[in-house]
């Protein structure tokens, strides 16, 4: 089944220039990019995005991170998006992410793991709507 998903390439991936990588390893994986757009957060918004997540213990360090440089926000749709998209992108830490996966390929650690990935149509469809009109 066609769904549509959300994800973020994060501040990290792009200052190590991996974006076109990730983009391409994206279409290649037969996902289909409706919306793509490139923006910078300012506090107030990654506060807001990261919502669920206030007060944990990697609260401060996210929001430091998705503040320190530009995002690539993207909008894709494939069969079963949210669930082949979250087995792409791999497990939160990379270095226990399946080989393969992009944050395996691309990220460094928990916050600095290249992605964010939707992990429901519902939080995919309003995540989505933080960043496309």
């Amino acid at each position: 089944m066609k769904e549509r998903t959300f994800c973020i390439i994060k501040p990290d991936a792009i200052r190590n220039r991996s974006e076109g990588k990730i983009i391409n390893e994206l279409l290649e994986a037969g996902f289909d990019i409706l919306q793509l757009r490139l923006v910078r957060l300012d506090r107030d918004a990654a506060e807001r995005f990261y919502e669920a997540h206030r007060g944990k213990p990697f609260w401060e360090e996210l929001i430091d991170l998705m503040t320190s440089g530009p995002i690539i926000a993207i909008l894709l749709e494939g069969e079963n998006a949210v669930a082949a998209l979250r087995k792409f992108v791999g497990a939160t830490n990379p270095r226990t992410a399946e080989r393969g996966t992009l944050r395996r390929k691309y990220g460094t650690n928990t916050t600095r793991n290249a992605l964010h990935a939707a992990d429901s149509l519902g939080n995919a469809a309003a995540e989505a709507s933080q960043f496309f009109y």
